[in-house]
C-alpha cells in the first residue's frame, strides 16, 4: 500500500513537470525571443516601426498620414509588441446579441455571431493592432480578427477608419476624428471630451504637428 501511494505521488509530480514543460516553456521562450526594441515607445518608434506602412495605406485610402501616425502613438506608443485590451462590457453586449436578448450591438447582429464560441467572443471584445481596433470591427470589413492584428493591421485599420469617419479626416476635422476613434462620436459641441483620457484629442493634435500636419 505504501509503495502504491509513493507511485501515485511520483506520478503526480511527473505530471506537474510535464505540464510545466508543455505550457510554461513556450511562453518563456516567446518572451526571450522578443527584442527589447519591440517594447520601446515614442514618436521616433512610430516612424521606425510603422511609417512606411502608414504612408502607403494613407495614400491608398486618401487620408492624412500624420493623423494615422498620431493615432498610432496614442494607441500603442509606436511599440511593435504590446498587449491586447479585453473589454468585459463589450463581451457582455456581444453575448447578449448572440443569445438573442439584444437585437444588435454597433451593427453586429445575431447572424454574425452564430458560429462564434466563447473564445471568439472574447477576441471580438478585445482591441488589436497599432490602432487598437475592437475585434468586432472586423465584421464590417468582412475579415478575421487575425487580419487586424497581423502584418496587414495598418492596411485594414486604415480601411476601417476611412469607411467609418473618413469624411471627417478629409474635411480636416481632426479633433472630431480622434474623438470618434476613441468614443464612437464626434467631439461634443457642449461640455467636455468623453475620451478615457481628457488629453487624448489635444495630444493627438500635438503629435500630428510633429509628423508634419500644419
Amino acid at each position: 500500500m505504501k509503495n502504491l501511494k509513493g507511485l501515485v505521488i511520483l506520478f503526480i509530480l511527473l505530471l506537474a513537470v510535464v505540464l510545466s514543460i508543455v505550457y510554461l516553456l513556450p511562453y518563456l521562450q516567446k518572451e526571450r525571443n522578443i527584442n527589447i526594441e519591440d517594447r520601446k515607445s515614442g514618436l521616433e518608434m512610430v516612424t521606425k516601426n510603422y511609417a512606411a506602412a502608414i504612408d502607403s495605406s494613407a495614400a491608398i485610402f486618401k487620408v492624412s498620414s500624420a493623423y494615422l501616425k498620431a493615432l498610432c502613438m496614442l494607441e500603442c506608443g509606436g511599440r511593435r509588441v504590446f498587449e491586447e485590451r479585453f473589454e468585459p462590457h463589450v463581451y457582455e453586449k456581444l453575448k447578449q446579441v448572440k443569445f438573442g436578448t439584444l437585437n444588435n450591438y454597433e451593427h453586429v447582429t445575431q447572424a454574425m455571431l452564430e458560429d462564434a464560441n466563447d473564445d471568439a467572443l472574447k477576441n471580438l471584445a478585445s482591441s488589436w493592432g497599432p490602432f487598437q481596433l475592437m475585434g468586432y470591427k472586423c465584421l464590417l470589413l468582412d475579415i478575421k480578427v487575425k487580419d487586424i492584428r497581423g502584418e496587414n493591421a495598418i492596411y485594414y485599420g486604415t480601411k476601417w477608419i476611412e469607411m467609418t469617419y473618413g469624411d471627417y479626416l478629409k474635411s480636416k476635422k481632426f479633433k472630431d476624428a480622434f474623438h470618434i476613434h476613441n468614443t464612437g462620436r464626434p467631439y461634443p459641441t457642449l461640455g467636455i471630451a468623453k475620451t478615457h483620457d481628457p488629453e487624448y484629442c489635444p495630444r493627438g493634435k500635438k503629435y500630428m504637428a510633429y509628423f508634419g500636419e500644419k
